[in-house]
């Protein structure tokens, strides 16, 4: 199965107009979460990451928008885009499904379907698969929860999986469990939409994805120390 351009334009005009025609009459609201840091790795690698992270729509159906990166040393090491439609399936619970674009490590698209919503004890959860336009299939995990310290102090830890149905070689990854990343982060709300952070994060790689990454002389841990800025708007 191989998805190009013009497929992948379809399927984002699919989404957008999906949206517009369940909100025909009804009013539109929206959230978005901006996070931007920088830092260094255990290595002493300038890093820097941006996640952004929202959703237009109503009730019931929502357009989803993603868009994460990584950058080491100023060049840009990871870069995903999402647009998704988001249905409500219960309380706290969304079905959700449409297309990721990668241009880093290497240009690919995906097909993507999942659940995102709140597990029990407040773990927000993203659950989704992924089918490349190669017909690769993954599936990636995120769960993180906030804990108050005061009404303003708030630490957050996280963690985040992927992993792989097949051998992927022009992504150096193997099947099974690729990788996992586990992160704290401490921010101040000096307001709901602004909120400075620290964050610590260490990520491990895995079975063929670690022996790609020795046959290539990098380790397979890799910790960092970054300080950012969470806007919401």
């Amino acid at each position: 199965m191989r998805i190009n351009s013009r497929v992948t334009l379809m399927l984002c005009g699919l989404l957008l107009t999906s949206v517009v025609r369940a909100h025909d009459g009804t009013t539109t609201y929206h959230a978005f979460r901006m996070e931007l840091d920088a830092g260094e790795s255990r290595d002493n690698t300038s890093v820097a990451n941006w996640d952004l992270d929202g959703w237009i729509g109503g009730d019931k159906h929502k357009l989803w928008l993603k868009s994460e990166g990584e950058m080491a040393d100023h060049d840009t090491e990871q870069s995903e885009t999402w647009a998704l439609y988001s249905y409500n399936l219960a309380t706290f619970w969304d079905a959700q499904a449409g297309i990721r674009y990668d241009n880093q490590p290497e240009s690919t698209n995906y097909v993507v379907a999942g659940l995102t919503g709140l597990a029990p004890y407040y773990f927000e959860t993203e659950a989704h698969l992924f089918v490349s336009e190669e017909g690769d299939f993954s599936f990636r995990l995120r769960e993180e929860n906030d804990f108050l310290l005061t009404q303003k102090l708030i630490l957050q830890p996280y963690l985040e999986l992927n992993v792989y149905a097949q051998d992927v070689k022009e992504l150096e990854v193997g099947s099974g469990l690729s990788d996992v990343s586990l992160g704290l982060q401490l921010r101040y709300e000096i307001t709901r939409k602004i909120a400075p952070y620290v964050e610590v994060s260490y990520g491990r790689l895995f079975g063929d994805t670690a022996d790609y990454a020795n046959s290539n002389g990098e380790d397979r841990n890799d910790s960092s120390v970054t300080a950012g800025i969470r806007l919401m708007f």
